[in-house]
């Protein structure tokens, strides 16, 4: 494919796959979840948000130079800040505070439901164990982001009084962190995928994310939406 149809391809793959999509976006958007069922959104989702500096950090490890290094270690500062602003992972804990959970049953991981666990942690080493291109493609699903912060944001504080800028403050600093992250990893999968064979790789691997991330959604409908089939130890509002 030439760089714009592998490229037109990549966002296909979000048009079709992407967790915008999925039902429980649409219920917690719209307003239609209890608070418990929110608190269990953020509470899962914490794990993810917690994880992405370790999946970073792996990712940085195997990159040749200092150029591509340096790009690299702004997303772990990003999220785990830099000791004196704070990052992503912090922001997300002031939901969770902002939501009446307690911070320490948050960070234990104790009311986790297992298939979050078992989602972010295949992610974690996928981007470990696959080629340094499939892990950064994997990345893109950053792509398509900015379009589900502002429906998160705009719909979250229309409909729920217990919710605040504030408390929803992490999500504003990715609308511009997001895309300049995308520049970078698009460039770099765009330039080295230069095979038809290299190109499927980064595809799989795009929708291998955008599938996980789907699938900590139906862990979420299942458990607290509809059956409502709570395993046990998982968080219980």
């Amino acid at each position: 494919m030439s760089p714009e149809e592998f490229e037109a391809a990549l966002r296909a793959i979000g048009d079709e796959r992407y967790h915008i999509h999925h039902p429980f976006h649409h219920l917690l958007h719209n307003g239609k979840l209890e608070k418990g069922q929110v608190q269990a959104w953020a509470l899962n989702r914490y794990y993810y948000q917690a994880s992405i500096p370790a999946k970073d950090a792996s990712l940085l490890a195997r990159l040749p130079t200092p150029e591509l290094r340096r790009e690299w270690r702004r997303r772990l500062e990003d999220h785990d800040g830099d000791g004196v602003k704070p990052g992503g992972v912090e922001r997300w804990l002031k939901l969770t505070d902002g939501l009446g959970l307690d911070r320490d049953y948050v960070t234990s991981l104790r009311g986790l439901l297992p298939a979050t666990r078992f989602a972010v942690d295949a992610y974690v080493r996928f981007v470990r164990e696959m080629s340094l291109l499939e892990a950064i493609a994997s990345s893109l699903t950053e792509m398509f982001s900015p379009n589900i912060i502002q429906q998160r944001v705009s719909g979250m504080l229309r409909n729920y009084d217990f919710v605040s800028e504030e408390t929803l403050s992490y999500f504003k600093p990715r609308l511009t962190q997001a895309p300049q992250d995308v520049d970078f990893a698009l460039g770099y999968v765009k330039r080295h995928a230069d095979t038809r064979e290299k190109q499927e790789q980064c595809l799989a691997a795009l929708r291998f994310k955008c599938d996980l991330l789907w699938a900590q959604l139906d862990a979420l409908h299942l458990a607290y939406v509809e059956p409502r089939l709570i395993p046990p130890g998982a968080f219980r509002p």
